[in-house]
């Protein structure tokens, strides 16, 4: 890596050190500490919701909808609209409402007030969990994607430096340090995609060696070159991946079930929500964050995503050898950059590549702390949550989990995973509860309890057990065995005489054809409806359970387990 570029990124990483340190001496407490003092603006929180919301999966998973499908991928955050303007109708007003929540910390306390000690301290162990695995997540794609762009970047110093930037300020600065380096972050990955990625990306298309600063400020370089871009994509694509009608029914509730619910259950947002200072500075800050889920970042991360893919076609991407000929949608971008930015944008771009995963690791890092120091702690030992005692316990036990979360990204993956179903446990298990508890008359801890573990053991089950495509030294036979009761109608008898190669692929289109699970211990091979999510049966088996056990289990007075969890 150039020097310039390098010195650009240390200063950023010295940037948002220095904000920990700034508020490392502020914080008198965990109100401060977890929840900024309750005192944030809607500005602030709107761009801190939509860096968390958005950031981490940003340059990943947008560009790779866009390589792989075009600008219907950008529907996936159209339900981040309507997540984010769902909960600021109906949620906020509930949770920022209601003085008895005044004085909460967390999320999993509103299931104490609503049920028992025992729900809340379920919800919160499921939270900490689901969440210090996706720290880790965000924390090992962030390094391996800029590993991969950076070609003197090695994948173990790409974890180091970005997690202990992370943990090291989120430590220090609590709940502020996270929102203020949201905002700085989202401002500098903005920045760096409005001003660097997408123009850079859109003239290199057109045929571009290399690019000068000089070209960048000739109007007439520029509106040559993007004649030669626009007809490159033209040629290039087919037409549905100009359209926003190239997609099913199917994805579209996929991704509505699956990103819906986390705007009710995330630890994360209700956090910020009491960080706010009223109810309508927090639903200012909602509306504005999915103003920018939809159609601001959504449109841009799946043009750029459009682009890389135009330059895959190309054959832009031969000069870098193996990794240019074994492409993933999701590193098409990186790839692009790569290949085309001079030095110091390069330097750029990884301080927005790197800000677009620290915006959502750390406010992952913060949530799993809350959950631990005031969900599961103050379950066994009480403490004086506003005392210096609780700030030092809190930002111990922050430190402890981001080493946790660093040390599990250097881990088999198979690891990460097994934290990751976490992540989906909670959403399944924890949406239907809430929902019920806010909205509902009747309440039950019995049914909170219950609904909780088997929705979200219900999808675990079905996305570890769920058949991917099968891998080269896979057992070809025995899994076709298995699937060819799925397999079209015209091979359905003489599958046995394919070759290898043959019946590989008509296993792999089977498989992305059908959702099917296959559970081995019973010998269980069945397909999903309609190939929809598991999250959607996690939920309609918690639904059912919830329902049916609150009108067994009834109790006629739901305040007195909140005097009780008060207390």
């Amino acid at each position: 890596m150039h020097y310039i570029d390098l010195s650009i990124f240390v200063l950023y990483m010295v940037a948002m050190l220095g904000v920990g340190v700034y508020f490392l001496k502020k914080n008198e407490g965990a109100e401060d500490y977890y929840v900024g003092g309750r005192t944030m603006s809607s500005g602030h929180i709107g761009l801190s919701v939509v860096a968390t919301d958005v950031g981490g999966g940003f340059s990943i998973g947008l560009g790779g909808l866009g390589f792989a499908m075009g600008l219907s991928g950008s529907w996936m955050l159209f339900t981040g609209l309507l997540g984010a303007w769902l909960a600021a109708v109906f949620l906020i007003p509930k949770v920022k409402g209601n003085p008895a929540f005044a004085k909460f910390l967390t999320f999993p306390q509103i299931f104490g007030y609503y049920f028992n000690k025992r729900v809340a301290l379920l919800a919160g162990v499921i939270s900490a969990i689901g969440y210090t695995g996706f720290t880790s997540s965000q924390i090992l794609a962030g390094a391996k994607l800029a590993s991969g762009t950076f070609v003197a970047l090695d994948l173990n110093t790409a974890l180091l430096i970005m997690g202990v930037i992370a943990v090291v300020y989120t430590v220090m600065g609590g709940m502020k340090a996270v929102i203020y380096t949201d905002t700085i972050q989202w401002a500098i990955l903005m920045g760096g995609l409005v001003f660097i990625g997408i123009p850079v990306s859109f003239l290199a298309v057109g045929g571009m060696d290399s690019l000068s600063f000089s070209q960048l400020f000739s109007l007439e370089y520029l509106t040559t070159q993007s004649s030669k871009s626009m007809a490159a994509i033209h040629a290039t694509l087919p037409p549905e991946f100009l359209s926003l009608t190239n997609i099913t029914w199917q994805q579209v509730v996929n991704w509505a079930i699956t990103i819906i619910p986390i705007w009710f259950v995330g630890m994360t947002l209700y956090q910020r929500i009491y960080a706010c200072r009223d109810t309508q500075t927090a639903k200012r800050a909602w509306y504005i964050a999915g103003l920018f889920e939809w159609p601001i970042m959504a449109f841009m991360g799946v043009s750029l995503g459009i682009l890389a893919r135009v330059a895959a076609e190309q054959g832009m991407f031969d000069s870098l050898g193996a990794a240019g000929a074994m492409i993933d949608p999701e590193t098409g971008l990186p790839m692009l950059l790569r290949t085309v930015l001079p030095v110091g944008l390069m330097g750029l771009m990884l301080a927005s590549y790197f800000s677009a995963i620290l915006s959502t690791a750390d406010s992952c890092l913060m949530a799993s702390s809350g959950n631990i120091v005031t969900d599961v702690l103050s379950y066994f030992y009480k403490f004086d949550q506003d005392s210096p005692k609780a700030l030092r316990l809190s930002q111990l036990v922050t430190l402890l989990i981001g080493a946790f979360a660093l040390w599990l990204a250097t881990m088999m993956t198979n690891v990460l995973d097994l934290m990751l179903y976490s992540y989906a446990f909670m959403v399944s298990g924890l949406f239907v509860p809430i929902i019920g508890a806010l909205f509902w008359k009747r309440r039950s801890s019995v049914a909170a309890f219950w609904a909780m573990l088997v929705g979200g053991i219900v999808t675990v089950t079905l996305q570890v057990f769920m058949l991917t495509p099968a891998a080269p030294d896979a057992d070809f036979i025995g899994l076709a065995e298995s699937l060819h009761p799925y397999f079209p109608a015209e091979v359905t008898q003489t599958w046995l005489s394919l070759s290898d190669f043959e019946l590989q692929e008509l296993l792999n289109r089977t498989l992305s054809a059908n959702s099917i699970v296959h559970i081995p211990w019973v010998d269980l091979v069945f397909r999903l409806p309609f190939n929809l999510d598991p999250n959607l049966f996690g939920l309609t088996a918690s639904l059912i359970l919830y329902i049916s056990l609150t009108y067994i289990y009834q109790e006629n007075k739901h305040t007195e387990h909140g005097r009780e969890y008060q207390r």
